[in-house]
């Protein structure tokens, strides 16, 4: 079955532009616009969609703000925003948004949007509005204007870089405008620990403790890599780390040698 959807931007060029380019696409059965978040509550009230275009920025209700209006329906409309500005990715999927895309708006690029909300029909699965309980989260990571969804699974280690959050995953490296402290805190009950003020480890890719004179550091393996990368401990997060590995029984530290036993 091909789907409704409903286009919504303050701006005539752009919402002319989304209108057309969704046309375009095989999967889309039925258009609807609107020039604004009350407008598109409207068409919402009277009509069922499958998914919702969406702009950031409109006077009144923002798009963020109608989305999350969205989430306290039965069955909503899959979310996808097309807007000029990259630093509401993190905003944007925290209300389950299916995707984001940047303006200018590709065809190709469109054409991935809709594949997704197809997928997401499909199998009646809609993005969690609560990240943190959520096991397959996606983070989105802009690249050379491309936004792109990584796994929370394929994350081995985050990296803090100011106010800003390197992710170490298996299609490599990834910096995110989102602070370490708020992954930890929105990941705790999903395996990931902060072992040190500028380092978030995932659990399962924990591989063992090893001494390093008067310090520790734990090793972690890195996806699709061999070897597995040492980061520091601090003394703070030592005794909750070993707690943390002792008490997952499915977990195999090795002791012995120059590594360390989490039995402290």
């Amino acid at each position: 079955m091909a789907l409704v959807v409903l286009a919504v931007d303050d701006e005539p060029p752009a919402l002319d532009e989304l209108v057309y380019l969704l046309g375009r696409q095989s999967e889309v059965s039925g258009i609807r616009q609107a020039a604004d978040a009350t407008s598109a509550l409207r068409e919402l009230s009277e009509s069922r969609f499958d998914a919702i275009f969406l702009d950031i920025n409109m006077p009144g209700l923002s798009g963020i703000e109608l989305a999350g209006v969205l989430t306290n329906y039965a069955s909503p409309p899959a979310v996808v925003f097309v807007t000029a500005h990259d630093d509401k990715a993190v905003d944007a999927f925290e209300v389950g948004a299916v995707d984001y895309l940047l303006k200018p708006l590709r065809e190709e690029r469109l054409a991935q949007a809709i594949s997704r909300v197809v997928a997401a029909r499909d199998t009646g699965d809609r993005p969690a509005t609560t990240p943190a309980a959520d096991p397959d989260e996606v983070i989105p990571v802009e690249l050379s204007g491309v936004t792109s969804l990584i796994r929370r699974d394929s994350i081995s280690w985050v990296e803090a870089v100011g106010d800003y959050a390197r992710l170490h995953s298996d299609t490599g490296s990834h910096l995110v405008r989102i602070p370490l402290s708020t992954l930890a805190t929105r990941w705790s009950e999903q395996g990931f620990q902060r072992v040190h003020r500028s380092y978030l480890v995932a659990l399962p890719m924990v591989t063992g403790l090893r001494t390093r004179g008067s310090s520790t550091v734990v090793c972690v393996r890195a996806n699709g890599a061999s070897d597995a990368v040492e980061l520091p401990v601090s003394r703070r997060q030592m005794r909750e780390l070993k707690d943390l590995l002792i008490r997952d029984p499915m977990r195999h530290i090795r002791t012995g040698g120059d590594q360390g036993d989490p039995r402290g």
